[in-house]
């Protein structure tokens, strides 16, 4: 005899928290979206940090030059880098998601993640080449 589904709000079998967060048994293709997810509130995050950093050009030349100064030591830069390396996996994943979402290329869906993976890995090597070159 089948154990009928519970319907929607219906109380099911709690998770536990630390489940979520647990890799093991997942897709590749769920990873990749979730990680497409973390790197859209990077950028997000990023943008609004961006938009209060610029408002210290309303603070005249001299607060902008010595925010500057910060900005060119190593760990900023690393994180340019990281910024980088984020702008490139989301667009080229996103990508990869509207292909495989559209019905396009469905079946090769692990090898236009792996293309995105290795593309965003190059530009990553190069802006880091680039940035602290």
């Amino acid at each position: 005899m089948r154990r009928p589904q519970p319907h929607w709000g219906e109380a099911t079998k709690p998770r536990r928290v630390s489940r979520w967060l647990d890799p093991r048994g997942r897709h590749l293709g769920t990873l990749a979206f979730i990680l497409n997810r973390l790197t859209a509130l990077g950028l997000v995050a990023y943008l609004y940090l961006h938009l209060a950093i610029l408002g210290t050009l309303l603070r005249g030349p001299q607060a902008w030059d010595s925010l500057v100064e910060l900005f060119r030591r190593p760990l900023f830069l690393a994180l340019d880098v990281l910024l980088i390396a984020g702008l490139a996996f989301h667009g080229l994943n996103g990508l990869r998601m509207a292909l495989v979402g559209s019905g396009l290329l469905v079946n090769r869906h692990k090898a236009l993640l792996a293309a995105a993976g290795i593309l965003t890995g190059l530009v990553t090597l190069v802006a880091a080449v680039r940035i602290f070159g």
